[in-house]
């Protein structure tokens, strides 16, 4: 494209062809150009699919196509997509209300597309030897707004656990797994606590975790399935496992409760409508995800829906 724009004012110079026409023909390179950009932003924990499904796409479908995969959170991602300046969204919960009201405000039609199964995984330090596992009974008393402050210890937590720092590492407020934790372990009305070091980006607080023996964190399955070199998740038990504490795994993934969710891209209809290259990519999405051999979303360390699921979202493009 920098080519024909260089051999574009060239040939202007040479001719020298009106400054109007050559505008002309600068704005229609211009929009052409961004026109073939597809925008997308939204949560870390979906990023890792779409990145692959981009990648893909841009590879071995239209090599022309400039796919943009940004990271900004749930939240964040809702917040662009909303306002029109990205047509998809990755989110790794449902969108609020007040999202909707925000894209009905400025004539934002979308579809609502789950992609996978997510477990959110809490994970320690592999030198850590005394939290191998933790109740969500525990993970209330770390995480609630009333320990703030208070519950800086590990041997608060538990008196046999050691009188050791504790130093917590979590998703941002913009993300999407911020929210559904909070929601499942505090319940309704609960808040976290906010003296921890928060990142939207699921790499930062895989890298706090690996370098602090007194570290915990939590964040999507694939990040500690990509480190599992440096990371070790905890086996979670609550009611729902009547008491069993669950590692989760693409395995154990039905049984690992309250923390399993799907997560979800959001699909800008009207740009679906007439951007023949956004729909390609979304079709393209979704016959790979249904694929039942070389699953993109099984590699990044994610756990497919039934192939039918996929083949139903398709037929509502």
């Amino acid at each position: 494209m920098a080519t024909s724009v260089r051999k574009f004012l060239t040939s202007f110079k040479v001719l020298g062809v009106a400054t109007m026409v050559a505008t002309i023909g600068l704005s229609s390179v211009v929009a052409k150009a961004q026109s073939s950009v597809i925008a997308i932003d939204g949560s870390s924990t979906v990023f890792p699919i779409t990145e692959a499904m981009a990648e893909e796409f841009t590879t071995s479908v239209d090599s022309s196509v400039n796919i943009t995969v940004g990271v900004s959170g749930t939240g964040g991602g809702f917040k662009k997509f909303c306002a029109g300046e990205t047509v998809i969204s990755d989110a790794s919960r449902p969108i609020k209300d007040s999202e909707k009201e925000l894209c009905a405000a400025n004539g934002i039609n979308y579809e609502q597309i789950p992609v996978a199964i997510d477990a959110i995984t809490v994970v320690i330090n592999p030198n850590n030897d005394w939290a191998m596992t933790l109740s969500t009974d525990d993970l209330v008393k770390i995480w609630d707004s009333t320990s703030e402050g208070t519950v800086t210890n590990w041997n608060q937590v538990d008196s046999s656990f050691p009188n050791a720092p504790l130093n917590l590492y979590g998703p941002g407020s913009d993300s999407g797994t911020f929210d559904y934790f909070n929601e499942e372990i505090l319940g309704d009305g609960g808040a976290s606590r906010a003296d921890y070091t928060a990142s939207e980006d699921d790499n930062v607080l895989v890298t706090g975790v690996s370098r602090d023996q007194n570290a915990l964190g939590y964040f999507g399955m694939s990040y500690y399935l990509e480190n599992v070199d440096i990371l070790q998740a905890v086996g979670i038990s609550s009611e729902a496992t009547g008491g069993e504490a669950v590692i989760p795994s693409p395995e154990t993934i039905s049984d690992y409760k309250p923390l399993a969710r799907e997560i979800f891209i959001y699909v800008n209809t009207d740009a679906m409508a007439s951007r023949p290259e956004v729909k390609s990519f979304v079709e393209y999405y979704l016959t790979r995800a249904a694929e039942t051999e070389d699953n993109i979303i099984s590699e990044v360390g994610y756990v497919p829906l039934d192939p039918s699921d996929y083949v139903a979202s398709r037929g509502m493009l």
